[in-house]
C-alpha cells in the first residue's frame, strides 16, 4: 500500500511538471479551498504550487474581506492569498480573541483611522499615532506621534498619504504634516466641524453651522462655502473627485443626503424622499464612483446606485435590535462592518443576504457606548467606545485549511 502511495504522487508529480501552467490553473479552479488544502498536503513539488496567489485568486475573491475588491484590486498584496482566505472563515464564523488595547476614564467620543501597520485615535483635542505588530496586530501603548492644535474636542479626522487633517469643536480644521511636522489652520466654520474628508489636496468640511465648505490646500480661507438647510454630520468625496455627498439632521422636511459638484457647487440630485424626520445620515463611504454606502439613526445601512436615473437606493440592511448605526466600512467587495448605538454592537454583513451574519457586543449594560467608529484591516477589527478601544483578533487559524 506504501508502494503504491508513492507511486501515485510520483506519477502526479510529474503530471504537474508536464502541463503548462496556464492548463494547471484551469484545472485548479473547479476546486475549492479544502480539496486545494488536501491536494497542497501530496507533496513539495505541488505545495509550493497550489500556494500560488493565482490559483487562491477566484476562491479569494468569493469570500469575505480577502483583499480583492470588486474590480479586481489587491489591497493585501503583501500577505499570501492562501493566508488571507484561512483569516476569512473566522470572519465568516465569528472566530476571534477579543481585546481592550485602550481605556481612558472620562467618556469621548473617538475616532479612529488605520494606515498600514499604524493607527491613530482621537481623544478629546488630541490625537495619537499608535504602532501595530506586523505580526501580532496588538497596539503599542504609548502612541509614536501627538498630533494637537484644536481648543475643543477633535469630532473627526481623515489620513492621506501625506496628511492628517482633523476638525474640532472650535471649528477649525488643522491640516497637520505628517512627516514635516508643519501645521496649516483652516478658518471658516463658527461651530464644530462634525465631518470632513480629503482627496488629492480637495477637503470638504460639514458642520453644525449648517454649511458645507469646499477647502483646497493653498489656501487658509474656503474656496466655496455651501449653505445647507441643516446640520451636516458626514460628507464624503467621490473617487472621480468631481463631486460630493453631503449627510444632514434630517430635521427639515428635506431628504438628508444630497449629491454637489464640486467645481460648480451645486447641487446635482437629492437622493432619496423616504427618509422620516430625524432620520439623519452619520457615516457614508464611497465603494467606487457609483456606489455609495450610508447609515444613521433610521437603522439603515443602504447602497445607492448613482447609475440610475433617478439614483435609487438598490439594497438595504436593517439593523435588528432597532438601534441607530453610527458608523460602517466595507471591505470593497462583499462584507460590511457596522457600529451601533447600544451596548457597543458590532456587526457584520455579507451584501449577498439581507440578515447580519455575526454580531458581537463589547460593552456591557451598566457601560452602555455606541460605537462611534471603526475600522478593519485583514486580520483585525477596531472599534472605538465612550471609554476603551476594543480590538477583535480574526488570526487564529481555523483547523480545516492547513
Amino acid at each position: 500500500m506504501e508502494y503504491s502511495n508513492s507511486s501515485a504522487v510520483r506519477a502526479l508529480t510529474m503530471l504537474f511538471s508536464q502541463l503548462p501552467e496556464d492548463v494547471l490553473y484551469q484545472i485548479l479552479s473547479y476546486l475549492d479551498y479544502r480539496s486545494l488544502s488536501r491536494l497542497s498536503q501530496v507533496c513539495k513539488t505541488i505545495y509550493h504550487f497550489v500556494n500560488r496567489d493565482a490559483v487562491w485568486k477566484k476562491i479569494a475573491k468569493d469570500f469575505l474581506n480577502t483583499g480583492i475588491t470588486r474590480n479586481g484590486t489587491d489591497i493585501y498584496h503583501h500577505i499570501p492569498l492562501k493566508e488571507r482566505v484561512k483569516i476569512a472563515q473566522n470572519w465568516c464564523d465569528g472566530v476571534c480573541n477579543r481585546a481592550v488595547p485602550l481605556k481612558w476614564k472620562t467618556k469621548l467620543l473617538p475616532w479612529v483611522q488605520l494606515d498600514r501597520d499604524m493607527l491613530f485615535l482621537s481623544q478629546a483635542a488630541v490625537i495619537g499615532g499608535y504602532s501595530l505588530c506586523q505580526d501580532s496586530g496588538r497596539l503599542h501603548r504609548n502612541p509614536f506621534e501627538i498630533y494637537s492644535g484644536h481648543k475643543g474636542d477633535v469630532c473627526r479626522f481623515v489620513l492621506t498619504d501625506a496628511h492628517l487633517i482633523s476638525g474640532g469643536s472650535d471649528g477649525k480644521i488643522l491640516v497637520h504634516h505628517r512627516r514635516r511636522g508643519v501645521m496649516l489652520e483652516l478658518s471658516g466654520h463658527n461651530q464644530e466641524v462634525n465631518c470632513l474628508d480629503s482627496k488629492d489636496g480637495l477637503i470638504i468640511s460639514g458642520s453644525r453651522d449648517r454649511t458645507a465648505r469646499i477647502w483646497t490646500l493653498t489656501s487658509s480661507c474656503p474656496r466655496d462655502t455651501i449653505a445647507m438647510q441643516d446640520r451636516v454630520w458626514s460628507v464624503a468625496i467621490s473617487p472621480t473627485l468631481s463631486s460630493f455627498v453631503t449627510g444632514t439632521a434630517c430635521c427639515e422636511n428635506f431628504s438628508p443626503l444630497s449629491i454637489w459638484d464640486v467645481e460648480r457647487s451645486e447641487c446635482v440630485c437629492i437622493l432619496g424622499s423616504q427618509f422620516r424626520r430625524g432620520a439623519g445620515v452619520l457615516d457614508m463611504v464611497f465603494e467606487s464612483p457609483f456606489q455609495l454606502f450610508t447609515c444613521g439613526y433610521d437603522t439603515f445601512i443602504r447602497l445607492w446606485d448613482l447609475r440610475l436615473s433617478p439614483r435609487k437606493c438598490a439594497m438595504e440592511w436593517e439593523e435588528p435590535h432597532d438601534s441607530a448605526l453610527y458608523c460602517i466600512q466595507t471591505d470593497g467587495n462583499h462584507m460590511i462592518a457596522s457600529g451601533s448605538s447600544y451596548y457597543g454592537v458590532v456587526r457584520l454583513w455579507d451584501k449577498r443576504q439581507t440578515r447580519c451574519l455575526q454580531f458581537f457586543q463589547l460593552s456591557s449594560q451598566p457601560a452602555s457606548s455606541p460605537v462611534y467608529c471603526l475600522r478593519f484591516s485583514s486580520s483585525h477589527l477596531y472599534a472605538a467606545l465612550a471609554t476603551a478601544l476594543h480590538s477583535l483578533d480574526f488570526s487564529q487559524n481555523p483547523i480545516y485549511i492547513r
